[in-house]
């Protein structure tokens, strides 16, 4: 790869490129940085909404780090990988304590902040202030995986390496940020997964897998193995008047901090939870079972609803358990908690 072909990415995106995304407009550090964060294993048109309430709510650093995880992780809700939305409440809150709220030039700096990455510490760096850092996001690694043909899925540590060595190598010495945007923006619009548009790239020239017709071979495919399945009974428990007991989950692991259903091994269980809590149950049925898959395994849920006999105590434990009766949520909520609240009616 040569000089040749960033100036025919530039030129192209110059002419193509997106250039009025909302965190262009303006493209600080900040809201690349959000941006960059939500579009992990996220599409374009589902993270703009998110992104337009996210920072009309957190406009800079300061203010994201001053708020509540339960605020945060709740204007989170739907995207999914909270873990992402955890880390950049942490990463705010060290850009406070360490750099004054500004994040610095120093790649190495900004990768040690929770959540970041080299390809994303790249592109805050490159996108917000030209600066002449590489990238290595989905996009980037498919358009590079196929200009060379490079063999093997890039989440092998040669293969991803190697794409590290091209990235580096391709990078203009100016217009680094307009550089890799254009790359993300190939990636996303021409080059893409399936049925590329190799006819209208402007580095169709020189691209080795369009030459031997081999564009679906590239990137390599991970390996396929069967993802695991794991159960739960989500106990869906109701009070005297129709609200739904929730609880904060712990601040790690899957759906950290978000507020669920309470879960148990089985039935049984459940309903003895319930029996030593609260007093028997008036009445027990179960509601239909639901799969919902995570990236690493299935996730069966079933649910259950639970009627109590008598008004439970008010008082709950530290405020981590509410009694919720619709209206604003009391933090962040995973999927399949508002795919039950919603068959309950509660919005």
């Amino acid at each position: 790869m040569n000089q040749d072909f960033a100036a025919r990415l530039l030129d192209w995106f110059d002419a193509h490129g997106r250039k009025d995304l909302p965190w262009q407009r303006p493209a600080t550090s900040y809201r690349v940085w959000v941006s960059e964060i939500m579009l992990q294993q996220t599409q374009v048109a589902t993270v703009i909404p998110y992104f337009t309430r996210f920072v009309a709510r957190f406009p800079d650093v300061a203010a994201l780090a001053a708020a509540p995880l339960d605020d945060v992780l709740g204007l989170w809700s739907g995207l999914g990988y909270y873990a992402r939305a955890r880390n950049l409440h942490r990463a705010a809150q060290q850009l406070v304590e360490s750099h004054g709220g500004e994040f610095p030039d120093d790649s190495a700096l900004v990768q040690a902040l929770p959540g970041i990455g080299r390809s994303t510490a790249g592109a805050i760096l490159s996108l917000s202030r030209g600066a002449p850092h590489a990238i290595l996001d989905g996009n980037v690694k498919r358009v590079l995986a196929r200009y060379h043909a490079v063999d093997g899925w890039p989440g092998k540590t040669d293969v991803a390496r190697h794409l590290w060595q091209l990235a580096e190598q391709a990078l203009p010495a100016e217009r680094a940020g307009a550089y890799n945007q254009a790359l993300m923006d190939l990636g996303a619009t021409l080059c893409t997964r399936t049925r590329p548009r190799c006819e209208t790239c402007p580095v169709q020239t020189g691209c080795v897998a369009f030459a031997a017709h081999t564009q679906e071979q590239y990137p390599g495919r991970r390996p396929a193995k069967p993802l695991p399945v794991r159960e739960t009974c989500m106990l869906v428990l109701r009070d005297d008047s129709q609200g739904v007991l929730l609880e904060r989950r712990a601040g790690s692991g899957r759906w950290g901090g978000l507020w669920s259903f309470p879960e148990f091994a089985d039935r049984e269980t459940a309903l003895d939870w319930v029996a030593g809590e609260f007093g028997e149950a008036a009445q027990a049925r179960e509601l239909t079972p639901f799969r919902h898959t995570f990236s690493h395994f299935h996730f069966d849920v079933r649910p259950l609803l639970v009627s109590l006999q008598r008004l439970p105590t008010p008082v709950m434990e530290g405020a981590q358990r509410v009694w919720y009766n619709g209206g604003q949520p009391p933090g962040g909520l995973p999927r399949p908690v508002t795919k039950l609240l919603n068959e309950l009616e509660f919005s």
